[in-house]
């Protein structure tokens, strides 16, 4: 032998594989994650700022803070309460004119109906997204027209509106009610003023102040300026068309809701 290392053959390399298939390791690891799909840096990129360093306060180039939600700063909903309608008619004309109530966005709003001092006011959401001018036209509306009529209220007798004036998508629930969304809609009940108030879907007891873990309780109440109005939560009403079992324990609380008093005491 000349001392000089021999070159690897394919059966050497198949050998070695083998060894270590058979002492049970059959995959390369490395103790420290690898970003396969990261980008390599162009070639005229500035280097990485390393994460621990901060730049002295107003030095120039001073990487930005981070920087707060968006909706935190944002105008909020309805603009300047100083503004909103004390009219239910006008308010209606205004939830689908006026600028400031979406962003700017008009096209979609839909009005909510029905009269004022209604026996039963609904609030949905939003719209369904089948709606134009004619608020739950789809199959939530279907299910609603079952339930109002099963339990004896005429639709001239239920106020129907919804949270927002427009379905809205991936809704950001948090945010509207930072934006003030929860005190609109006081002011618009307040305009109805109603006897009772079915709340569908966990978004909107937080907006009248109260946990969405309570959408069971027969007992809760909205009190506005001095008035205190029984509340009955409830699931969305889609989730009780795709899931018409959990009907039974709405009916159940209806009936124990509909047999209190309208201070919200139960009666004798």
């Amino acid at each position: 032998m000349d001392g000089r290392t021999q070159p690897l053959t394919s059966a050497d390399v198949g050998a070695a594989l083998d060894w270590w298939r058979e002492a049970g390791v059959d995959f390369d690891y490395r103790e420290e994650p690898v970003r396969w799909l990261a980008q390599e840096p162009a070639a005229d990129a500035p280097p990485a700022v390393p994460a621990a360093y901060a730049a002295p306060a107003g030095a120039r180039g001073a990487p930005a803070a981070a920087s707060a939600p968006a909706y935190a700063a944002e105008a909020p909903i309805g603009g300047d309460r100083a503004g909103w309608p004390t009219d239910l008619a006008a308010f209606r004309a205004w939830w689908l004119e006026h600028p400031a109530l979406d962003d700017g966005q008009v096209r979609g709003r839909v009005a909510p109906r029905g009269p004022a001092g209604a026996g039963l006011m609904i609030v949905v959401p939003e719209p369904e997204p089948e709606d134009e001018e004619h608020l739950l036209s789809g199959r939530g509306g279907s299910l609603l027209r079952a339930i109002l009529a099963a339990i004896g209220s005429g639709p001239e007798e239920v106020y129907v509106a919804s949270a927002l004036p427009r379905a809205t998508p991936g809704a950001d629930w948090a945010a509207f009610h930072a934006r003030g969304l929860g005190e609109l809609l006081a002011h618009h009940i307040g305009l109805v003023g109603p006897k009772r108030l079915i709340l569908f879907g966990p978004h909107i007891l937080p907006l009248l102040g109260h946990n969405p873990a309570q959408i069971a309780q027969t007992s809760l109440s909205f009190n506005h300026e001095g008035r205190t109005i029984p509340l009955m939560g409830s699931q969305d009403l889609q989730v009780l068309v795709d899931k018409p079992a959990r009907k039974a324990a709405l009916w159940q609380r209806w009936l124990a809701f509909s047999g209190s008093k309208l201070d919200g005491t139960a009666q004798a």
